[in-house]
């Protein structure tokens, strides 16, 4: 029997709520279920198993980030554009940090094709054409930011950095900074020969 008011879209929302809670891994339909006060059978009317819960939830996360991130670079370039780019991940991530987890899920090439994780992908491109880079170093660039945001964020998430007196957000910022100018040194000869020497 379908319960009045239960919908994918409903239940995904609730597992997303349910993954900043208590972690993304710890969602499964029982989860959510306990959470509505019924019973587990009555879900699967809306849901397979707790693998499609959680894939609802990395899209709904991928979507919702995407659209952050879009907001934070608009009309922004260079590094303007790359420190809003990085500061809108790491703020979803501090927000709501099972969503965030739930982004990383690895998903079938099919369902990742349609997915905004395709958004994601040409956000990071189109900043990184503001530094005129040419292939293969705009793909090495693209792995580099992700690895480098992604990490700091997942050690600052742990506690990794509680345990000096310099602040994490000075850091943050030395990062960018520097994730800037070697963006700029990677520059084509061409693009760099365009660029005064003294920046105007």
């Amino acid at each position: 029997m379908v319960r009045a008011g239960l919908t994918p879209e409903l239940l995904t929302r609730a597992g997303a709520e349910l993954a900043d809670e208590v972690g993304f891994e710890q969602v499964t339909v029982s989860a959510v279920a306990r959470r509505f006060d019924v019973k587990v059978a009555s879900l699967y009317s809306h849901l397979k198993n707790s693998d499609e819960l959680r894939t609802r939830i990395a899209l709904l996360a991928l979507e919702e980030l995407a659209d952050r991130v879009a907001d934070a670079v608009a009309g922004r370039a260079g590094k303007d554009a790359l420190a809003a780019f990085a500061d809108a991940y790491r703020t979803y991530a501090s927000e709501h940090p099972g969503r965030y987890d739930a982004a990383r899920l690895r998903l079938d090439p099919e369902t990742a094709a349609a997915s905004a994780g395709v958004r994601h992908a040409q956000m990071t491109r189109a900043i990184l054409r503001g530094y005129d880079l040419a292939e293969p170093a705009q793909t090495h660039a693209v792995r580099m930011l992700g690895s480098v945001f992604h990490g700091y964020i997942s050690l600052e998430a742990a506690g990794g950095f509680s345990h000096t007196a310099v602040d994490s957000q000075e850091s943050w910022d030395w990062i960018v900074d520097s994730l800037d100018a070697l963006l700029r040194n990677q520059a084509t000869p061409r693009a760099a020969a365009r660029t005064p020497k003294d920046g105007r």
